[in-house]
């Protein structure tokens, strides 16, 4: 009698496996059908190309999609007019999915296979128009799967601006937008499917202004003070201290104004700098040499200078209960497979950055399930990570072999090709929120993982301060 109980319990248990598993495949099945309206979506904000703070078209167009779906929509937070929560459901669990959708300057690029302008000021050069779009494809498709299933909880899509050195979801941290969130999920695009633990560097930057007084170059230049020269004397100082700062370590600038004519002693120079590395304290202490080397700067040519910070991140804290669910969830999905007119953009693609043809293998797989991993970048997802359990993935939308922030990440991103691994992301987001939504015990165990790793005495200070965001970044 005992092993007919258990027998029965175990077919049992195998319907209702059999149904949720059904009803996950009706999931996908629907956000196909959604493909060309999520295209239509992406498509738009890849053409209004809108850099950090100033995504006000891009802004609209994911809160429309999102509010005509029944999310409600709480706009302009964290003091950031391009900012917005979307919300469907009430009470717990509260699944957060994050959602970028600014643009790089100096990117402009038509979706063709050789370098072309399309006279803009920015570009996707990162696909942050795919970013946004999956997310709220994801958003809306769990939404519709807690209204059949009768689940329990909240779904917030997180209309996260400015993450290219602005920083956006600094501010929404800071100001405890997530402080009730239970788990948050992201994905990025790229050049492979990957779900695999991931890792970002901290980063602190700044624009370091110098004043000083400008004089007839040729004719009276014992009268000026060149504001350049200031700049150029504390990055030469900075190139220096390189060989004593951690091997990890890097410091990017650029230069933003140096003057309008050479005859003109210039009396305003502007220099934009990134200290970055794999600990936030490490980075601290970067910039404080920075600092010191722009007032050593301004003192030994005559010349006073202030800063203005623009962005602070946190590292990435990893989940690894999180990141094998997402890549389990990956590796349900699959990968893309290129028509033959995508096969023949992405040779000529390919050929560009050096290679005889696109390597279609890369896009088609899923990488192999890794538990570390080695930082190159920063994002401002590293302080949701340090706030709320985080988890993250890659999709192939970029021909294999791409750079991120380059004209080919543009071009492809425009195409079917950056569409196709859009969704990828949408349907992987979409199933792990699921899992989460129907299994508190998965969220239990992200919880005390993410507590150990963060440590008992944690407490979070915000690498840019109490700063109001710097809107005007980009102009």
């Amino acid at each position: 009698m005992h092993k007919l109980v258990s027998l029965f319990s175990l077919i049992l248990f195998c319907f209702y496996s059999l149904k949720a598993q059904q009803t996950k495949n009706e999931v996908l099945i629907e956000l196909d059908k959604k493909y060309e309206a999520y295209s239509n979506v992406a498509q738009s904000i890849w053409e209004y190309a809108e850099m950090g703070y100033l995504e006000d078209q891009s802004s609209a167009l994911l809160q429309k999609t999102l509010s005509d779906e029944g999310f409600t929509i709480k706009n302009g937070v964290a003091g950031i007019p391009t900012a917005f929560i979307a919300e469907f459901g009430d009470g717990t669990p509260i699944i957060a999915i994050l959602g970028e959708y600014d643009a790089l300057p100096g990117l402009s690029q038509k979706a063709v296979p050789e370098r072309a302008s399309a006279d803009k000021a920015a570009g996707h050069g990162c696909g942050h128009h795919l970013f946004g779009t999956a997310s709220a494809a994801a958003a809306i498709a769990v939404k519709d799967w807690m209204t059949a299933s009768n689940t329990k909880g909240t779904i917030r899509f997180y209309g996260c601006p400015a993450e290219e050195g602005g920083s956006g979801k600094v501010y929404m941290v800071r100001d405890g937008l997530f402080n009730d969130v239970d788990i948050a999920l992201h994905w990025h695009p790229g050049a492979q499917n990957a779900a695999s633990a991931g890792a970002a560097l901290a980063n602190k930057s700044a624009k370091f202004r110098f004043y000083g007084v400008s004089a007839h170059a040729a004719a009276s230049p014992e009268k000026g003070r060149s504001a350049l020269d200031g700049v150029e004397a504390m990055n030469a100082m900075v190139n220096m201290m390189r060989e004593h700062i951690p091997e990890k370590a890097r410091i990017h600038y650029v230069i933003t104004s140096g003057g309008k004519a050479p005859n003109v002693v210039p009396d305003f120079a502007e220099v934009y700098y990134y200290a970055r590395h794999g600990k936030r304290d490490v980075v601290l202490n970067i910039f404080d040499r920075i600092d010191k080397a722009a007032q050593g700067a301004a003192l030994g040519t005559g010349t006073t200078m202030d800063y203005e910070l623009i962005g602070g991140t946190h590292e990435l804290l990893p989940n690894l209960t999180l990141q094998k669910l997402m890549h389990d969830n990956l590796t349900k999905v699959q990968g893309i497979t290129y028509t033959e007119e995508e096969i023949v953009f992405a040779d000529k693609i390919a050929k560009t950055m050096g290679y005889d043809k696109a390597d279609l293998e890369t896009a088609q797989s899923i990488q192999p399930y890794k538990t570390e991993a080695k930082a190159f970048g920063s994002t401002d997802v590293g302080d949701v990570s340090f706030t709320v359990p985080t988890v993250g993935m890659g999709s192939a939308t970029w021909v294999p072999g791409t750079s991120a922030h380059s004209w080919q990440a543009v071009a492809a991103g425009g195409t079917t090709i950056g569409k196709k691994g859009m969704m990828v992301a949408a349907k992987t987001l979409t199933l792990t929120a699921i899992d989460l939504l129907a299994n508190q015990e998965l969220i239990n165990q992200a919880k005390a993982e993410f507590l150990e790793r963060r440590g008992a005495d944690f407490v979070y200070i915000p690498l840019l301060g109490d700063r109001s965001p710097a809107l005007d970044y980009r102009k």
